[in-house]
């Protein structure tokens, strides 16, 4: 069996093209699987894994979650809400009690960027990092960037547009670090004041203006305002926001050719994307959804062969 490069998913910096190859081509297979009528294959059997989530999830946690029970593993759930982290314990006792438990895997959710790549020097067990505070989310970016391969059947020379909080994202970085590994151009595209100073040095184009960007690219991949996140404002409202850079159905008819748009979730219906085209044909956002389950059995199932 070919082996991924890492014991560890922390960040699509760490990992190389050829593992995202890899990880894609392990994915085909299980979403053969996972249209099957019998979903479930033993290749887990045996390995426990605990899904730590330090901040609210519903579809990476519900899609790890499934892709466990899709693979035989077993699983221990975990909410920092209903344990003992509300009552002062650290990070490393938490996960240290976990694992004494004798648990194979962690996939970590935390608010703190780095969380992941500091709890894979203090313990034995594989982590897979599923977003830590505006660092990085690599599943995300790999069932993106697999759902643009699935639509358009190759990723090399395809210009994609990331349109929102770029500031606050953790899936922007992971996806301008995934589609240039995989040959694809990248443009950011939002307000001045939700661009990060400096985002040019990691090789992408900068537009302010959603118009230009939606006429360059084949993909956009719209992002929401991430308020929880934001400690002052950036920009006047919401109304405001949406006028400048919200995608209507109006707007994708004006444009010269016929774009795929794409949205990680949740979606703000009506800011970012208008209903409409969130439920249009150009939308692959449910296509994502079933994709992010074949990603992450193909990342769990190929980390479990170096355990």
């Amino acid at each position: 069996m070919s082996r991924l490069s890492s014991r560890h998913l922390l960040g699509i910096k760490d990992i190389t093209e050829n593992d995202i190859n890899l990880i894609f081509e392990t994915a085909d297979n299980f979403k053969e699987v996972i249209n099957r009528p019998i979903k479930k294959v033993p290749s887990l059997r045996d390995i426990t894994i605990a899904n730590l989530f330090f901040e609210n999830s519903t579809r990476t946690r519900v899609s790890f979650e499934l892709a466990e029970k899709r693979l035989s593993a077993d699983i221990i759930n975990f909410s920092s809400s209903s344990s003992s982290v509300s009552k002062g314990e650290t990070l490393i006792d938490t996960v240290n009690n976990i694992l004494a438990m004798k648990v194979d895997m962690v996939v970590m959710r935390h608010p703190l960027p780095g969380a992941g790549i500091f709890l894979s020097k203090k313990v034995k067990a594989q982590i897979i990092n599923a977003g830590d505070g505006t660092h990085e989310h690599p599943t995300q970016a790999l069932l993106d960037a697999y759902s643009i391969r699935e639509k358009l059947g190759d990723i090399s020379g395809k210009k994609i547009a990331i349109v929102g909080d770029i500031l606050h994202s953790r899936v922007a970085l992971s996806n301008i670090f995934c589609l240039q590994k995989l040959g694809a151009e990248v443009m950011v595209c939002g307000p001045s004041t939700l661009i990060p100073k400096y985002i040019e040095n990691l090789g992408v184009k900068v537009e302010y203006n959603l118009k230009k960007a939606l006429e360059w690219c084949d993909v956009a991949n719209m992002l929401r305002i991430q308020l929880e996140r934001q400690d002052t404002r950036y920009f006047p409202s919401l109304r405001e926001y949406t006028l400048q850079y919200g995608v209507s159905l109006d707007i994708l008819k004006n444009l010269n050719k016929e774009i795929v748009i794409m949205h990680p979730g949740p979606i703000n219906r009506g800011v970012e994307i208008s209903s409409e085209v969130a439920d249009s044909d150009q939308s692959i956002i449910l296509q994502q959804v079933e994709n992010g389950v074949a990603v992450r059995m193909a990342v769990l199932y190929l980390l479990a062969g170096m355990v």
